[in-house]
C-alpha cells in the first residue's frame, strides 16, 4: 500500500501492484535505508521534488502490451537517478526505453541465477544462486546500452545494466526471501550504486506502545484471540498499553485445534493479567457453513460470524470503540495490498469482515512480517514457546477442507492434522519446520482395504518453511516420516483412500489451498 503521507526518502520504490513490493522497502529498512511506496502516477513529481538517491520498479501483475497496465512518465529516466526494475519494473524500463518484451512461459517459483559480471549489482555473490521468479512476460530485446550480467536456464536477460545511466533489471525478485542473496543485491544497489551508507535499525517496541495509548486514549479495546502468535502479540502490546481497558476473550469455533483452548485458558491470562472469556460456538459456525463450498464465501461468512459475536460481546461493556485484530502485513497483502496489485483471497482479518461495523480497528501489525512480529512478542516478554508456535489460519480447519464443512469431514482433518503434528514431533522435526498441517481435499480415489475396492477422499499434507510468508518453499522431510503419516492417516482416519504430499513452492501456491 502506498504511504499516504510521503515522507523524504533515499530510496522511492514505486509500486506497480507486486505482492512483493512492500518487502522491497521491507528488507531496504532492515538495511537502514530510508525508502516509501509511491504509486506510478506520481513518481515523476515526488522524485522531481525529493531528489531521491535511487528508485526501484516493483514487480506487478500486468503484462506492458495491456491498455490497462500500469506505465509511468518516461521523464523519469532523464532525472540522472540510479533505477533498479525488478520483474514487471524491469519489462515496463525496457518497453520505454526501446527494448522488447514478449509473453513467454509462465515461470513460478525458485530457479538458479548465473552471474557473469560481478562489479555492481551482484558483487561479493557466487557465481550461482538461487532466485525466486514469478512472471509471464520475458525482455526479448534490451535497449540499447545495456549489458547482460546475470542469466537463468530459461532466462536470457536475467540481469542487466545500463553502467552509464545507472539503470538496473532483473527478471527475479530479490526482495523474496528465498532468493538467497537478495538482501545482498539491495544492499549493493543502495551502496554501490546509489552511494548510500547502510545503518541497520531495530525495531522500536516502546514506540508502538507509545502510539497504542495516543491512539486509543481511555477507550476500551474489545479483542478476540484465536491461539495463536499474531493475536497473541497483538493483544499483549495493547494490555501494556492500556491494560484492564483492555478486554479480551476467545471464540471456540470448533474449527481450530485442540491444544489451543488450553493454551488460551491456562497460559494468555498469566501474560495479559486479565481474565480471558470464552464463547461457545461450535454448533453455531458448523451451521452458518452448511452447504457453503466456495472458499471466499466461507472466510466471509467465518468473518461475519466473529463480528456477530463480538458485536454481542461489546454489548456487555461501556465505551468500547475498538476491535484489536492480529493481521500482518502478510494477511493484508494477499486480501487487498495496493490498489493496483491482483486480490489473492479474502483474509477474515482483512476482505472477510463486513463494512458496516460498530467499531473502529486497531491492528497494530497491519505493517509487519512473521519474523518481526515474533521478535515483538521476545522483546516484550511473551513465552517463547507461545510466541514461536507454528501459525495456523483465522477460519481454521474450515480453509483445510476443500468443499462444504460437515461435521464429519470437520472430524477427518482435526485427526489427519493431530497425526501429521504428532509425527514431526515424535522425529523431532516439528520444530525445524514453519508449518505443518492436512488438507481435506475434496478428492476421491480407489484403494484397496481388507481385499476389497474402497473409494474415498485423498488427503494431501503440506509442510513449509518461510521467513516472512511471502514465500516459502516445501520442507524435504526424510520419506520414512512421510510414510508413516500416510500409513496412519489411511489407517485411522474413516474414508480415506491415499496420501500426497505438497511439493509447491510459493510462488506460484499460496501457502493455504484455500
Amino acid at each position: 500500500m502506498q504511504d499516504k503521507t510521503i515522507k523524504k526518502a533515499q530510496i522511492l520504490v514505486v509500486d506497480f501492484g507486486g505482492q512483493t513490493a512492500h518487502l522491497i522497502t521491507r528488507r531496504l529498512k532492515d538495511l537502514g535505508i530510508d525508502s516509501s511506496l509511491i504509486d506510478p502516477d506520481d513518481a515523476l513529481k515526488i522524485c522531481i521534488k525529493q531528489k531521491p538517491s535511487g528508485i526501484i520498479f516493483s514487480g506487478g501483475p500486468a503484462s506492458v502490451y495491456e491498455i490497462s497496465a500500469p506505465s509511468i512518465d518516461k521523464k523519469i529516466f532523464d532525472l540522472g537517478i540510479p533505477i533498479l526494475g525488478i520483474c514487471y519494473g524491469w519489462q515496463l524500463m525496457a518497453h520505454l526505453l526501446g527494448g522488447e518484451v514478449e509473453s513467454g512461459d509462465k515461470e513460478y517459483g525458485p530457479t538458479i541465477l548465473t552471474v557473469s559480471k560481478f562489479d555492481s549489482l551482484f558483487y561479493g555473490l557466487p557465481t550461482y544462486t538461487k532466485v525466486i521468479e514469478s512472471h509471464g512476460d520475458t525482455v526479448k530485446k534490451v535497449p540499447s546500452g545495456f549489458t547482460v550480467i546475470a542469466k537463468t536456464e530459461t532466462v536470457k536477460f536475467a540481469g542487466v545494466e545500463n553502467k552509464n545511466k545507472k539503470f538496473h533489471g532483473v527478471q527475479f525478485h530479490p526482495e523474496a526471501h528465498h532468493s538467497e542473496k537478495g538482501s545482498e543485491m539491495l544492499a549493493n544497489f543502495a551502496t554501490r550504486i546509489c552511494n548510500l551508507s547502510l545503518h541497520p535499525q531495530k525495531l522500536n517496541v516502546d514506540e508502538m506502545i507509545s502510539e497504542i495509548k495516543e491512539k486509543v486514549g481511555n477507550k476500551k479495546v474489545i479483542g478476540a484471540f484465536s491461539g495463536g502468535t499474531d493475536s497473541a502479540v497483538a493483544g499483549a502490546l495493547v494490555a501494556k498499553a492500556i491494560g484492564k481497558n483492555f478486554i479480551p476473550f476467545f471464540v471456540d469455533s470448533g474449527l481450530m485445534r485442540e491444544e489451543t483452548i488450553g493454551r488460551i485458558e491456562k497460559d494468555f491470562p498469566k501474560v495479559l493479567n486479565v481474565p480471558v472469556e470464552i464463547i461457545s460456538a461450535r454448533d453455531l459456525f458448523l451451521t452458518r457453513l452448511r452447504g457453503v463450498t466456495d472458499p471466499e464465501e466461507k472466510r466471509k461468512k467465518i468473518g461475519a460470524l466473529y463480528i456477530e459475536l463480538f458485536e454481542r460481546e461489546m454489548k456487555k461493556h461501556k465505551d468500547v470503540k475498538y476491535l484489536l485484530q492480529g493481521t500482518t502485513y502478510a494477511d493484508f497483502i494477499h486480501s487487498q495490498g495496493s490498489k493496483r496489485s491482483a486480490h489473492i483471497k479474502s483474509h477474515h482479518n482483512v476482505g472477510g469482515l463486513p463494512k458496516d461495523m460498530k467499531f473502529k480497528l486497531l491492528e497494530p501489525l497491519r505493517y509487519y512480517y512473521t519474523d518481526q512480529v515474533r521478535e515483538i512478542g521476545v522483546r516484550i516478554g511473551l513465552p517463547r514457546d507461545m510466541v514461536y508456535q507454528q501459525p495456523f489460519p483465522g477460519p481454521g480447519h474450515a480453509v483445510r477442507i476443500v468443499g462444504e464443512v460437515t461435521p464429519t469431514r470437520l472430524a477427518q482433518q482435526v485427526q489427519a492434522d493431530m497425526i501429521v503434528v504428532e509425527e514431526l514431533r515424535k522425529s523431532g522435526w516439528y520444530k525445524k519446520v514453519f508449518q505443518c498441517w492436512s488438507i481435506m481435499t475434496g478428492t476421491n480415489s480407489t484403494a484397496v482395504k481388507g481385499d476389497g475396492r474402497f473409494y474415498g477422499e485423498v488427503v494431501a499434507v503440506r509442510i513449509m518453511n518461510t521467513k516472512d510468508r511471502m514465500s516459502a518453499e516445501i520442507a524435504r522431510i526424510p520419506y520414512p516420516i512421510l510414510e508413516k503419516i500416510s500409513s496412519r492417516i489411511v489407517n485411522e482416519v474413516p474414508n480415506v483412500s491415499r496420501v500426497v504430499y505438497d511439493i509447491t513452492s510459493k510462488p506460484p501456491a499460496t501457502m493455504e489451498w484455500e
